[in-house]
């Protein structure tokens, strides 16, 4: 899951204007037409964060990764707080197993938002990938104090707890996420 911004005000309104145009182009999944837009945005006000982050969703469905992970940095570089842009490079480099650094994103975000479920859970998800079990579970724990309905958080928290053989708790879990399904 990526998460777009809208830009709805900014001194430049050309920028603006194209900005929105391929986050509108980005909805109907012509990526290639919307990193061309982002670009003129772009190229109109360098400073449009919102654009570089957009861009970079946009490159992640063409699957081009390196390119993501630039623009994700220059959406940050301008806006630190742009917690959308830190979730976001946190997937790709998780997409790319290089869990250390999005573990860092998603505390970025935490940080920033600590009730946000979905940094908690994805950080849990990429300590799994260290097979740091234990602390990807409380990651889990933190996802289910904050939505005990989260029946992802309750299946992640179930495969974690199997990876370190607990396998009566990780039936619970299991059952629990089925139930909420």
């Amino acid at each position: 899951m990526y998460v777009l911004q809208y830009v709805l005000m900014q001194e430049n309104e050309d920028s603006v204007a194209w900005s929105n145009k391929g986050n509108a182009l980005t909805e109907l999944e012509r990526y290639e037409e919307a990193i061309a837009c982002f670009d003129e945005a772009i190229k109109l006000d360098p400073e449009n964060y919102a654009a570089w982050s957009n861009k970079g969703n946009a490159l992640t469905e063409l699957g081009r990764d390196w390119e993501v992970i630039a623009c994700f940095d220059e959406a940050i570089k301008l806006d630190p707080e742009n917690y959308a842009a830190w979730y976001n490079k946190g997937n790709e480099l998780s997409e790319l197993e290089r869990y250390e650094e999005a573990i860092a994103c998603f505390d970025e975000v935490i940080k920033l938002d600590p009730e946000n479920y979905a940094a908690w859970n994805n950080k849990g998800g990429s300590l799994g990938g260290l097979d740091r079990y234990e602390e990807a579970i409380a990651c889990f724990d933190e996802v289910i104090k904050l939505d005990p309905e989260d029946s992802v958080a309750w299946h992640n928290k179930g495969g974690s707890l199997e990876k370190l053989g607990r396998e009566e708790e990780a039936k619970q879990c299991f059952a629990k996420a089925r139930e909420l399904e």
